[in-house]
């Protein structure tokens, strides 16, 4: 009842502040044949889900900030003009992780050479278990997390809900992994919530920057001074720009300007989750994540998780990624009103 009434208050004080708009109506439209589901907002693109034989995951790809401007890289599945492109393992918005019984299902993509795929994972969806359309949309299904010979390390249950307003738009995620046998999750760097965003987003740099992935392979990005790259940082903790990596918070912020208003792509973490407040793997150039089984490398080995589930267990994850579009950035009262709306919120995935 207490919980109730607090979100009840907590509610009252966001809608006239932020969602005042009546909610639009989300069409979710499955296309069996082509693998995908697509999703609009008052008929307006919103995003698609989509999980093709081809892709190493199934992903949100792209992805629409209400004002019909794409936040999401097009790189490699759609390149335009000025893609990055590094890192063809980002796309879009995606959950994997880099170490799950020594497979990296992170940094899988078509640009691996056939004779390493031993060592990495695949994400194959096996059903998609419910659409809706309405105030809110829902696209729910099952995936299994396996090796080169389709051996199941885990079971997903993954349901999506998606919200929108006149300038707002909402993907919220809970996921629930099951493990078919003792797993491990090593404590490494890359995981596992996901997004590569569109290159005006990026912060700008004058300087090529390498990164090394879990099998010593570097990777280098080039230098994004342009004149249209105009990203920064925002934590709940008032970590800005490239201070925000490797810090914790219950949300973080990537802004900047991207046709004419600002864009602000909020990810907000849930206080049940493993790990909260998570770690942010937040790269200056486009890689927006949120990592909290990787501590080692973010606490400069003060701390260190190896999160393990024993056959049969099960863990879930809770994430909501915010998208605003307006002459001016989200506030941050705003922010902290709408993760508290999210942490009150006690979902479970209907399997």
């Amino acid at each position: 009842m207490k919980k109730l009434l607090l979100l009840t208050l907590s509610l009252a004080v966001i809608i006239p502040l932020v969602s005042a708009q009546k909610k639009q109506f989300i069409t979710v439209r499955q296309d069996s044949a082509r693998k995908e589901i697509i999703v609009t907002a008052n008929d307006s693109p919103f995003t698609a889900f989509i999980y093709p034989d081809n892709l190493e995951k199934p992903i949100l790809y792209p992805i629409f900030a209400a004002n019909g401007e794409v936040i999401t890289r097009g790189f490699p599945l759609a390149p335009r003009a000025g893609d990055p492109t590094d890192h063809p393992h980002h796309i879009g918005l995606w959950m994997n992780y880099e170490s799950v019984n020594g497979l990296d299902f992170w940094n899988n993509s078509s640009a691996i050479p056939e004779v390493k795929k031993n060592k990495y994972g695949w994400i194959k969806t096996t059903a998609i278990s419910e659409t809706k359309s309405g105030r809110a949309g829902v696209i729910k299904y099952t995936a299994d997390w396996c090796d080169i010979k389709k051996h199941v390390l885990l079971k997903e249950h993954t349901a999506f809900t998606f919200t929108a307003t006149t300038n707002i738009r909402i993907i919220d995620r809970t996921t629930t992994f099951t493990a078919m046998e003792a797993v491990s999750f090593a404590d490494v760097k890359d995981g596992l919530l996901g997004l590569r965003v569109a290159h005006e987003l990026e912060l700008p740099s004058k300087e090529e920057r390498q990164f090394t992935d879990i099998h010593g392979s570097a990777t280098t990005v080039k230098r994004n001074s342009e004149h249209n790259v105009t990203g920064q940082y925002l934590t709940s903790e008032n970590k800005t720009g490239d201070d925000a990596w490797g810090t914790q918070g219950k949300w973080c912020m990537l802004y900047g300007q991207k046709g004419k208003d600002t864009i602000g792509i909020v990810i907000m973490d849930h206080p049940d989750n493993v790990g909260y407040p998570t770690y942010w793997h937040a790269r200056g150039y486009g890689l927006f994540a949120a990592n909290p089984l990787g501590q080692k490398v973010f606490s400069n080995g003060n701390e260190v998780l190896n999160f393990k589930l024993e056959k049969g267990n099960s863990v879930t994850f809770r994430y909501r990624i915010l998208i605003s579009s307006n002459k001016k950035r989200l506030p941050t009262t705003a922010i902290n009103k709408l993760w508290e709306e999210f942490a009150l919120v006690d979902e479970k995935v209907n399997k």
